[in-house]
């Protein structure tokens, strides 16, 4: 059995792999996400993926011979990237600006195999449709605090997923971590995706 190690502090990241039967050991990167500034979104999500995953492989309590994940998610509107809101009145205006619209969440992924230092990484990509919602489901959703402690200002898998009409792609990327993906760059590192779990996933 393979040990993954899980370079990020989000709850939603931890609960997607542990239902898939992966038990990561959790450690948090800090890295400083402001120094990748002027990216395409795409490229920024990869960017501090890379950054995540690197910061904790370098670490003394990594586990000998684990697998190091970074993750890091930005939702793409105009062009633009866009992360976790700075605060409520900020997580408002990206909701009047994205109600009756889709956007594409963008998640970088960069798995590192500590035992030979080789890296793979690559960004899974997920269109999302959200719904025309009122200026009074705005405010009461943004009154629970929940979009300003994710990408984008919404989750899928909880208090906002009423006001998602449609995922195009793998809606395990939009919680924030593409199983699919991670499957892939895991198997080009020579490991099998069946390694990691720990026990059978939970019915």
């Amino acid at each position: 059995m393979s040990i993954l190690v899980l370079a990020s502090a989000s709850p939603a990241r931890l609960a997607t792999l542990r239902s898939a039967g992966v038990e990561p050991v959790v450690i948090v990167s800090g890295v400083d996400e402001s120094q990748l500034d002027g990216l395409a979104p795409a490229e920024l999500a990869l960017g501090l993926a890379e950054l995540k995953c690197a910061a904790v492989a370098a670490r003394e309590e990594v586990p000998a011979g684990a697998l190091v994940l970074g993750c890091d998610s930005v939702l793409e509107l105009d062009g633009e990237a866009l992360g976790k809101p700075a605060d409520a009145a900020e997580a408002t205006r990206r909701w009047q600006a994205m109600r009756g619209r889709s956007g594409v969440l963008r998640t970088g992924h960069c798995l590192r195999d500590t035992a030979t230092g080789h890296t793979a990484a690559a960004t899974a990509s997920t269109t999302v449709h959200f719904a025309d919602v009122s200026d009074e489901e705005i405010a009461a959703y943004v009154a629970t605090g929940e979009p300003l402690h994710v990408a984008g200002a919404f989750t899928v898998d909880g208090l906002g997923g009423a006001f998602i009409t449609g995922i195009e792609g793998d809606h395990h990327n939009v919680v924030g971590v593409s199983l699919p993906l991670l499957r892939e760059l895991l198997a080009q590192l020579g490991h099998s995706w069946t390694h990691l779990w720990t026990a059978p996933a939970p019915r």
